[in-house]
């Protein structure tokens, strides 16, 4: 008759080919951490975005005011207060084309007595002319008994009042040069113009060099 089966043993061999137990779930901190990581990394790419973003506008607001600034115009710079300035100078005669000189032999003439009691004087001076150009004062030679003709009778008709009073030089100028410039067909200029504004004729200036009056 045969044995029954023990029953410890039964137990055993259950226990040994019963399967595995799953293993235990994840802990729950593991994913925490891991979220938390997301969420910095998610703030630093925020953060940099933002900053790129103001760098951005900043730089187009700076180009945006240099483009203007380029087309508007310059403000135009405050004159400075006038300041007055003298004219140039402007001779009257053209220093370009010094004048020729022509001396003459001096002149000793008796002067007209003012009255019957009035000492006799003379007068002695010696007389440049001023001419146009150097032909002129070759041509001048060939003229040169009449031009001091005329120059004798003009002086000789002079009284010691005319040769002293304060514009007998200019007006005894002004004559010999008209007296003169009429021997080249000069119509005579009018009574008492002075010297430089009758240019018209060859002589255009009378200089006296010494003027000696006893």
């Amino acid at each position: 008759m045969a044995q029954a089966a023990k029953p410890s043993s039964a137990k055993t061999d259950t226990s040994e080919n019963a399967p595995a137990s799953p293993p235990p779930a994840p802990v729950k901190r593991n994913a925490g951490k891991w979220l938390l990581i997301i969420l910095l990394v998610a703030v630093v790419v925020l953060i940099l975005l933002v900053a790129a973003v103001g760098a951005f506008l900043v730089l187009r607001k700076n180009h945006s005011n240099g483009d203007t600034a380029s087309h508007e115009p310059a403000p135009a710079a405050q004159a400075p207060a006038a300041v007055p300035v003298a004219p140039p100078f402007t001779p009257a005669i053209d220093l370009t084309k010094p004048p020729v000189f022509v001396p003459l032999d001096p002149f000793t003439v008796n002067l007209r007595p003012r009255d019957a009691d009035d000492d006799s004087h003379y007068l002695q001076t010696t007389i440049i002319l001023r001419v146009t150009d150097a032909k002129t004062a070759e041509a001048l030679k060939g003229w040169m008994p009449e031009i001091q003709d005329r120059i004798n009778r003009l002086l000789s008709s002079k009284n010691l009042t005319d040769v002293q009073n304060d514009m007998s030089h200019e007006h005894m100028q002004s004559e010999i040069m008209g007296t003169l410039n009429t021997l080249f067909g000069v119509p005579p200029p009018p009574p008492d113009v002075p010297q430089g504004q009758t240019t018209l004729g060859p002589i255009q200036g009378v200089l006296f060099k010494t003027f000696i009056i006893q």
